[in-house]
């Protein structure tokens, strides 16, 4: 009866853990063996025989029939007497297998058995779930929250399996509710302890790459390549498409008829900008492709120090270097070289001032800041509006106004 209770709840492990029939007997034998090593010394004579199935078990110990008092080990051999107490005729030297009930292990042994059973299996589910989300690292996947941290985000699967998205693997303007689906890449598995931890990015590169897969289907169906993605995550985003097919256009098909192709991962990704060119192994055209929106003139490229100046007339510095400086960045990760901006006939007009003359008076933070942008003289700040200097620039209005203030009474007077 002893066997049957301990045992009827193997089936439900089976059912409820997803845990294959040849495992599950492995893991029982492993379990009750261990717990008549701890008994007996030995489990090397004993035959254990499980069928999870019905819900039974029988375990039989094997003894070597001995003289009465020649017993010098009681769990490999048997007295005579002992023998004849389960079979009449028995004779010495003859072996015995007589069967063990869970109750003669005593009530301590069988639950310390069911506890090392429950931390088997387990040790057993955090096993398949390590190995199955490392074959998941790099895809989309898709969870719902289940609690909102501080610095984490809790996801949970349709399987109860929990994943973890941290502050910094999230959009800045990411902002989540408990029973949102949440997509992201999974990032990496990581084991604290017996138990792996699921990471979750959706700032990663590879996240937008992933994107583009599932939402167009060129890119899906191999059409069209992407060789190289950039960003900076809910900012702006470079992406460089190619194809072998010279019948199709990558970029179009990418971006769709007025956006409409791109536009829902545009807002997957907090109406992150996301520029899309044409790859070439032309550097020259290349880097001029990348620094789109801005028309460059001319590039002088240092193959051996990975550098390259970008010539470009003024009104263009501003589009090439971009908002915050982004532009330019994105376009120096995506060709893997460093972008020096140089204006065209760049030499200050004889009526011109350097910023850097009015640092006294104005702070090196705000000279920087308009720098940025491609604004290094007294003259290219008074050409511009106030209000675009507002929305190209970190800096407020008014710390705007006092510089232009500052400029037009010792510059223009």
């Amino acid at each position: 009866m002893e066997n049957i209770a301990l045992i009827e709840s193997f089936s439900e492990f089976k059912d409820d853990k997803l845990i294959d029939r040849v495992t599950l007997m492995a893991i029982l034998e492993d379990v009750f063996r261990n717990a008549l090593k701890k008994k007996y010394g030995s489990d090397d004579n004993f035959d254990i025989i499980i069928n999870p199935d019905k819900g039974d078990m029988e375990i039989w110990r094997n003894r070597i029939v001995v003289a009465d008092d020649e017993v010098e080990d009681e769990n490999q051999e048997i007295a005579l007497s002992e023998a004849r107490k389960i079979e009449p005729d028995f004779e010495v030297g003859e072996d015995v297998s007589e069967e063990v009930k869970l109750i003669d292990l005593g009530r301590r042994a069988i639950l310390a058995l069911r506890q090392n059973l429950i931390s088997k299996i387990h040790e057993h589910d955090n096993t398949n779930l390590y190995k199955q989300f490392k074959d998941l690292i790099g895809e989309i996947y898709t969870a719902e929250v289940h609690h909102v941290r501080p610095r984490v985000v809790i996801l949970v699967d349709d399987e109860g399996n929990e994943i973890v998205l941290p502050k910094e693997k999230q959009i800045p303007s990411d902002f989540f509710r408990k029973g949102d689906n949440v997509r992201g890449i999974i990032e990496s598995v990581e084991l604290k302890g017996n138990k792996p931890q699921i990471i979750m990015s959706r700032t990663a590169d590879k996240f937008l790459e992933k994107l583009f897969e599932q939402e167009i289907p060129e890119v899906f169906d191999g059409l069209i390549m992407i060789k190289k993605v950039v960003r900076i995550p809910g900012e702006k985003a470079k992406v460089a498409v190619d194809s072998y097919d010279d019948r199709i256009d990558p970029v179009g098909a990418c971006v769709g008829m007025k956006g409409s192709r791109i536009h829902g991962i545009v807002r997957e990704l907090g109406n992150e900008n996301i520029d899309v060119i044409n790859y070439t192994s032309n550097l020259q055209l290349y880097i001029t492709r990348a620094l789109s929106p801005a028309k460059v003139s001319s590039v002088k490229i240092d193959e051996e120090k990975k550098r390259a100046e970008v010539f470009l007339k003024l009104e263009e510095v501003s589009k090439a270097i971009g908002r915050g400086g982004h532009n330019i960045k994105l376009a120096g990760l995506l060709t893997g070289y460093e972008l020096d901006v140089i204006r065209e006939g760049s030499a200050i007009e004889e009526d011109d001032v350097e910023l850097t003359e009015f640092s006294d008076e104005i702070d090196g933070w705000v000279i920087d800041e308009f720098a940025k942008i491609g604004l290094d003289t007294a003259r290219s700040i008074l050409n511009q509006d106030v209000a675009d200097l507002v929305r190209r620039t970190d800096l407020e209005e008014e710390t705007i106004l006092e510089v232009i203030k500052i400029l037009k009474e010792e510059f223009e007077d």
